[in-house]
Order: structure tokens, then C-alpha cells, then sequence
């Protein structure tokens, strides 16, 4: 079965529902990224505080507390690119045997679809599982350089190379940080690209439901509100 063949399994229903999965992601990922000035998003939120933690860790002595902070969100990035490997193989192992998923999904579906349907719509969780171990692991791997910029920081206060280096230390955490929510909203479309399975009625609404959830967490939740009654954003 050549290309064109394939492609015609799918309907044009079943395509505008993989673009609407793809265009929410991009969207979703961007708006938290670049949100208004006046309605930031917790993420922007989050990066001023990382500015502050890295300003109050200059005059902190000893430094024990940022070490083991930074060592905590190591080994959550580690967690995560874990899990992440973990359902790759999950996934390719249903491609490799897709004879009981597609029983079941043909109970869903009450549709008889040939074996490469199935495999091409578990293709599409594959691509986010992968994407979120890539951000995953890169996110762990800029911590460790922040580590190693936190420990060139000098002890004296006055001495010049301090703040600028506890600054750039602070634009490297924040840069880590950005990948693994990157990393985390590819898990969440990479579980609602699973409902493909169900059929694109399915996929269209778990998509629409994961950038609500998205949004709500990044603009509309009780945690943004606590973060805003603090002052360190503005930096």
C-alpha cells in the first residue's frame, strides 16, 4: 500500500481534528510564553521569582538551601524523562502488536480499520511522548549548567563579577524551566492524542479540554492569583 492509499484511510474529519490537536498545542505553548503584559501567565510569573531566588542567594550564607532546591528540580525533570522513556516503549511496543488495541478500539469505533490506522494514530502520541523526553532532558541538563553558575558565584557581595553572574545563573534556571513546561504540555496532548483511538470526535475534545486546562492553570488559577499578591514579578 503506497502513501496516497494510506492517506485515504483517514477522513477529512480525522484530519482537521489532527490539525486542531497540533494548532492548540502551538497556540496554547506560545500564549503562555508570550502572554500581555497586563494578564501574565504563572509561568512569566515564576520566572521573577526565579530572578529574586538567585538575588537573595548572593547574600545567603551558607548556600546549602539553593543547592538543594536546584538538586529537587533535577530530579523531578529526571522523574519525568524517565516516565517519558518508559511510554515510548509503552507506545512502541502497541505498535508492534496492535492486535488487541485494535479489538478494543473497534468496540469503540464500531468501525473495521486496517492495522496502519491504528499505527499511524499511535504515531502521533509517539511524537509527543518523544518531544516531552527531548525537553525533559535538556530542561535537567540546563539546571546542572545553573548549578555550576551558582557555585562560580562569589561570596563577597561587592565583588563586581557577583549579581551579574547570580543573574545569568537566574536566565539559565529560567531557561530550564521553560523546557519542562514545554515537556509537560506535550505529555498532557500526548495523553489526549490517545483519544484519536476513539475516533476524531474523540481527539477534537480531548484536545479543546487540554488547552482549557492549560489555560486555566497558567491564567485563570488560584495559584496565579497567590503569586500575583506577591512583588517579584515585576522584576
Amino acid at each position: 500500500m503506497d502513501i496516497l492509499n494510506r492517506l485515504t484511510l483517514f477522513s477529512y474529519f480525522d484530519y482537521g481534528a489532527l490539525t486542531l490537536i497540533f494548532v492548540l498545542w502551538l497556540v496554547i505553548g506560545w500564549r503562555i510564553e508570550h502572554p500581555s503584559k497586563k494578564h501574565a501567565s504563572v509561568s512569566v510569573l515564576m520566572a521573577g521569582y526565579r530572578r529574586e531566588w538567585m538575588r537573595q542567594m548572593v547574600t545567603r550564607d551558607p548556600r546549602i538551601y539553593d543547592a538543594t532546591i536546584l538538586g529537587n528540580l533535577r530530579q523531578g525533570t529526571a522523574f519525568f524523562a524517565s516516565a517519558s522513556m518508559i511510554s515510548i516503549g509503552g507506545v512502541l511496543a502497541l505498535v508492534g502488536n496492535t492486535e488487541q488495541l485494535i479489538g478494543f478500539a473497534d468496540d469503540l469505533t464500531l468501525n473495521q480499520d486496517p492495522r496502519i490506522v491504528w499505527e499511524l494514530k499511535l504515531m502521533v502520541t509517539l511524537f509527543f511522548v518523544t518531544n516531552a523526553f527531548l525537553k525533559f532532558v535538556w530542561s535537567n541538563r540546563l539546571f546542572g549548567y545553573c548549578a555550576v553558575l551558582m557555585s562560580s558565584v562569589p561570596n563577597e557581595v561587592d565583588d563586581p563579577r557577583t549579581m551579574p553572574r547570580a543573574m545569568q545563573a537566574a536566565e539559565i534556571n529560567i531557561t530550564a524551566a521553560r523546557g519542562f513546561n514545554r515537556g509537560l504540555r506535550s505529555v498532557y496532548f500526548g495523553l489526549a492524542s490517545a483519544a484519536w483511538l476513539a475516533g476524531p470526535l474523540a481527539l477534537v475534545a480531548a484536545s479543546l479540554v487540554t488547552c482549557l486546562v492549560l489555560w486555566r492553570r497558567e491564567f485563570a488559577s488560584q495559584s496565579r492569583d497567590v503569586l500575583l499578591s506577591g512583588d517579584a514579578h515585576r522584576a
